[in-house]
């Protein structure tokens, strides 16, 4: 998913989009095929192996290091695959968003959740360049001090520190992460899967690689599902504050909600809302011991903005904000570990790193210390769980120039594309749908009514009945189809 605000005053924000098609990958002729095995190292996020679904393997696929030079040194993608359950119409690839996450680790734990499309695809996912297994980035260990730092000269200090731990630990791969070169590597699988067009399922920042995917090779474009969709055209500062305000609809629709059901918080949303900002800033002077670790205001932040994402999860907030005011931080630490990817071990996933490399790679824009003060002090007045005080921005100290190459969106020449919009979605606000669906040419919008980052996950009968009809019958929904919560 979507990293909101706070992850992105580390770096610099890029939701972006491409240019013209790409004759080069177009046909992806010498893509390869794909030797599919069992799968060896998946895990869960309590760090323990993960038990995949019946008829799971993995396999690698090799694409060019730099699409400038195809014929050079290659890389490894890593792919995961459900076999179809019935008579298979191809597959299905998924993005499940960050930029950062893995598709693998992600489609290992949640392909019961489509079981649906399983039933005439094969569930595919893999993990993009610079992610985990796909010569993921790494930068040291300095997260842990990243995300706690205090103030704007200590941030500034550790994002510098930061880009130089990645320029020396992960220097081959950080100029070709990105979009762009995703969406060419998206080709090279398609291909490599044996699929004359990408059938696709993009969430969160996925549907931003759908849409650059689509601009790249309209022609090559199946069945595509863009859910939680962004407008890529935001600059960070537009992104900060309409996702600030998101978040904090998000918040205000918790605290109703926990009342409702009769919350440990407070008895009226007012104090809800007033029990969990003052347990939060209150962290910054003194943090909570859990173990031999901190709650610190920064991982305090993190884990509160979690469950903001799905209604499901609003009681988990609740039970973890009620234990930390009596001083029980541990549901909170594990929910901000579960963020940034902290495994058991204290050693990290990709997640947060990931994110900062595709970030920086997507987008010119490099803010100052200044400039990233006046962007917090923005987001402090609407939200102010999330301002970040000490954030630096690490894309201003970034080893590799970004570009703006994948700021516009055209699909024109492709098949229907199905955007999804969410009229409760604090990550990505509903306003980035309609702009995403326009920006296509292609697009075709339907809106989910409810709360909640993503609609098809939701479990939400309308949009999971629309989305199965496009994608296993090819019925593309009519124009101005809504779905109440």
């Amino acid at each position: 998913m979507k990293k909101p605000i706070l992850a992105l005053l580390l770096g610099a924000v890029a939701l972006t989009a491409c240019g013209t098609a790409d004759p080069e990958v177009r046909t992806a002729a010498d893509a390869g095929s794909v030797a599919w095995g069992p799968c060896t190292d998946l895990t869960s996020p309590d760090g323990k192996p993960a038990t995949p679904a019946p008829g799971t393997e993995c396999g690698k696929v090799q694409v060019p290091l730099d699409y400038a030079e195809p014929g050079g040194e290659k890389i490894d993608l890593a792919l995961i695959r459900v076999k179809a359950t019935g008579d298979r119409h191809g597959s299905l690839v998924f993005n499940f968003g960050g930029p950062g996450a893995s598709g693998v680790d992600t489609l290992a734990l949640a392909s019961r959740a489509f079981a649906g499309l399983a039933s005439r695809y094969d569930l595919v996912s893999f993990d993009p360049r610079g992610v985990e297994r796909s010569s993921g980035v790494k930068c040291g260990g300095r997260l842990d001090q990243l995300l706690g730092a205090g103030t704007a000269a200590d941030g500034d200090r550790l994002a510098k520190e930061f880009a130089a731990a990645c320029k020396r630990d992960s220097g081959k791969i950080l100029p070709h992460v990105g979009t762009v070169n995703a969406a060419r590597d998206l080709d090279r699988i398609r291909a490599a899967l044996g699929d004359a067009r990408l059938n696709y399922f993009g969430m969160s920042y996925g549907t931003h690689l759908g849409g650059v995917y689509a601009t790249h090779f309209p022609k090559n474009v199946g069945r595509f599902v863009l859910d939680g969709a962004f407008d890529p055209t935001v600059t960070f500062e537009e992104r900060a504050v309409i996702q600030a305000t998101g978040f904090d609809h998000a918040f205000e629709a918790f605290a109703k909600d926990c009342v409702a059901q009769g919350c440990d918080l407070g008895t009226d949303p007012a104090t809800v809302e007033r029990t969990v900002e003052t347990l939060v800033d209150g962290l910054k002077t003194k943090p909570l011991k859990v173990g031999d670790r901190e709650l610190t205001h920064g991982l305090a932040q993190l884990a509160v903005i979690t469950p903001l994402y799905a209604k499901s999860t609003w009681p988990v907030l609740e039970q973890a904000a009620a234990a930390a005011v009596k001083g029980d931080g541990t549901t909170l630490l594990a929910l901000a570990d579960a963020y940034t990817g902290r495994k058991p071990d204290g050693t990290y996933s990709t997640m947060m790193t990931s994110l900062q490399a595709i970030n920086c790679a997507d987008n010119a824009e490099r803010p100052t210390v200044a400039e990233t003060a006046a962007i917090n002090d923005r987001v402090a007045k609407i939200f102010p769980i999330l301002s970040a005080e000490g954030s630096g921005s690490a894309c201003a100290h970034w080893p590799v120039k970004g570009d703006d190459a994948a700021k516009r969106i055209d699909a024109t020449g492709s098949a229907p594309i199905l955007v999804i919009g969410g009229k409760g979605d604090p990550a990505t606000p509903y306003q980035w749908a309609t702009k995403l669906t326009d920006q296509l040419r292609t697009g075709v919008l339907v809106t989910y009514e409810g709360e909640g980052h993503g609609a098809y996950l939701s479990g939400n009968g309308c949009v999971m009945n629309t989305v199965d009809a496009y994608v296993l019958k090819g019925k593309v929904p009519a124009k101005g189809t809504s779905c109440a919560a």
